[in-house]
């Protein structure tokens, strides 16, 4: 079946733009006002006869016009200031109609600009050569007053409707991407000739995916529509900020660029720094909740800003180094704005190539897992190791976790990094056993895989590929993954704890840090993090907190493991109070799985070593 085209004559336009939908999109032909305001720009050699058409105009309700009669600098003005509509005329000596439109027509930015020819020539050839150079109407001179003004309403009103479509965010109404670009251009173009500066700020916002996935993509898109009139709200002129910034001009336009990005063009400071002014405002607004039908919602903000002409002089770069600083911002905790600088470019160039490095390194299984043993502190048996993460790069160089897990966090890669962990992890406990070596292995779950990855599927394929005995098996995750979707979180740990694995709160007491939570959750041990063990020679406080934590998990029947027990005195302590488990460079550092062989096989000796230490 044949598809209709959305539009197949003017009157179809018409009729159409009188056809308002529930946001008030396309209300074109009723709210004819807005065109009034149209910026029509006329180039004829003919003083007099622009005049009469300007008062014609003027009559019918127009407002802004640009009369240009050097037919020499017609593109030049075109260019410089962007006419909604041009009335050309077609004789001129020098350069004619046509050749302006013939140029015109080649230029990419005007290839759809609404060129109506104004002609004294009754000869069919003249206007047949216009329409086919790709003019958009023509009228015949002298004209008449009625023709005019209904050639020109209703040649805007399409212009309108077809800029709406191929302009504008259909959720938000806010001009869209290929706008922005094509805006950003416009405004360095002035910028430069008129020596001023301009601001660009790029808005990431977090939390809409969430909401999406929550109450559906109707109730998201409202949410969007609410982010959009904030941010309208933000760049609109105040007597402060134009006395201060733009010399009475409003700030600039919001443009919608993706689904949780947004751009913020300030055509005209006077200095850099007052786009901080606009970034401060849109973080005061986008911190109060929004109403996600009836039930409050928060969204993060993270905005970059870049500027010219300290940040560049080509379009291109100043968008990319505003989305550059807004990643910045979202690095350093999010809610905040941050000012482009030539180290960000490196740091985030620097930052592709790892991860396309990283993702190098999955398919070429460069990946490894080290283990590092966990003993206990009553008998100093190895009872368990803790599997991590390593990247080689080559034989001799192997790059540390810190530099490319939170890059893998960041871009989703941690999903089936973790997934092969979980995986090969099993694998290895199924190989020690068959050579008659029982351990246990625990392993860091990152949040990414509770809320993007089916995780107890991946779990239960591994044991099953495995054979190994769930018990054999703990998953660790940090407290602050309780802090949002609680239910959702603990339903997982449940149907984990199904499975038969066990489940462990890594670095216990620097994320949510609620006791009281402990008694709600599935686990079954918490792990002590090292920055309590570090100092616990020296602070009574941390004495205190890893004395009461212990005391508190043996309450609740958890087992405890205490990292980074690098000296006596810290092991002598954790005995003293009746830690249960602890690792550490202590006893040893990390190893590949080869070399975790030996101490596995020589345990008894290992053994009677710790026993000597304790």
């Amino acid at each position: 079946m044949a598809i209709e085209p959305i539009v197949q004559t003017t009157s179809d336009v018409l009729n159409k733009c009188d056809q308002a939908d529930s946001n008030g999109f396309y209300k074109l032909g009723q709210e004819f006002e807005q065109h009034k305001d149209a910026t029509i720009m006329m180039v004829d050699d003919e003083p007099l006869t622009m005049e009469v058409v300007k008062m014609l105009l003027e009559d019918a309700g127009y407002r802004n016009f640009i009369l240009v009669e050097d037919s020499t600098q017609a593109v030049i003005k075109i260019q410089e200031q962007r006419p909604d509509l041009l009335l050309l005329d077609v004789m001129m000596p020098e350069v004619s109609g046509f050749d302006i439109l013939r140029e015109l027509r080649g230029l990419e930015d005007f290839t759809h600009l609404p060129i109506v020819i104004l002609t004294s020539s009754s000869d069919s050839d003249t206007k047949l050569e216009a329409l086919d150079l790709g003019a958009t109407d023509f009228l015949s001179k002298p004209v008449d007053p009625s023709e005019l003004a209904l050639r020109l309403r209703n040649t805007l009103v399409i212009k309108a409707y077809q800029d709406q479509l191929a302009y504008y965010d259909g959720v938000t109404g806010l001009p869209n991407k290929t706008l922005f670009l094509d805006q950003v251009d416009w405004a360095l173009q002035r910028a430069q000739r008129q020596n001023n500066q301009l601001a660009v700020l790029h808005l990431e916002v977090g939390g809409i995916k969430r909401i999406i996935d929550t109450f559906g993509p109707n109730i998201g898109d409202q949410v969007i529509r609410d982010v959009g009139q904030r941010l309208q709200s933000c760049v609109r002129m105040t007597d402060n900020v134009s006395q201060g910034g733009l010399g009475g001009e409003p700030w600039g336009s919001v443009f919608r660029l993706g689904s949780n990005e947004f751009s913020i063009l300030c055509p005209s400071v006077r200095h850099a720094s007052y786009a901080a002014v606009v970034a401060s405002r849109i973080l005061d607004v986008m911190k109060s909740p929004f109403d996600a039908d009836g039930t409050e919602v928060y969204l993060t903000s993270n905005i970059g800003i870049t500027s010219f002409p300290d940040d560049g002089d080509v379009s291109t770069d100043l968008v990319k180094h505003a989305v550059n600083a807004a990643a910045h911002a979202n690095t350093k905790g999010g809610d905040r704005f941050e000012f482009y600088s030539s180290k960000l470019s490196v740091s985030s160039l620097n930052r592709m190539r790892m991860e396309a490095d990283l993702r190098h390194a999955i398919e070429n299984h460069k990946l490894e897992l080290y283990y590092q043993p966990q003993n206990c502190l009553a008998s100093g048996v190895i009872t368990g190791l803790e599997a991590l993460i390593r990247w080689r790069i080559d034989d001799d160089t192997m790059r540390p976790p810190g530099e490319f897990i939170p890059l893998a966090e960041e871009t989703g890669l941690i999903v089936p990094i973790g997934s092969w962990v979980i995986e090969e992890a099993c694998r290895q406990i199924a190989t020690w056993q068959k050579k008659g070596l029982s351990i246990h292995v625990s392993m860091n779950v990152s949040a990414k895989q509770f809320t993007d990855s089916d995780l107890v599927n991946v779990v239960n394929k591994a044991l099953k590929k495995s054979s190994i005995d769930p018990t054999d098996l703990t998953l660790e995750v940090t407290e602050s993954l309780f802090a949002k979707n609680t239910d959702r979180i603990v339903a997982v740990l449940e149907k984990l704890r199904n499975l038969g694995v066990k489940i462990a709160i890594d670095d216990f007491g620097t994320g949510y840090s609620s006791l009281s939570y402990l008694k709600h959750l599935p686990v079954d041990e918490l792990k002590i993090d090292r920055s309590f063990i570090m100092d616990i020679k020296k602070s009574r406080k941390d004495r205190a907190l890893v004395k009461a934590t212990i005391f508190l998990a043996h309450e609740f029947g958890l087992k405890v493991v205490a990292e980074g027990v690098e000296e006596q005195e810290q092991l002598e302590f954790l005995n003293k109070v009746k830690c249960d488990v602890y690792q550490g460079f202590y006893f040893a550092r990390p190893a590949p799985a080869e070399e975790i062989d030996s101490l596995l096989e020589n345990r008894s000796d290992c053994e009677s070593d710790a026993k000597k230490i304790v």
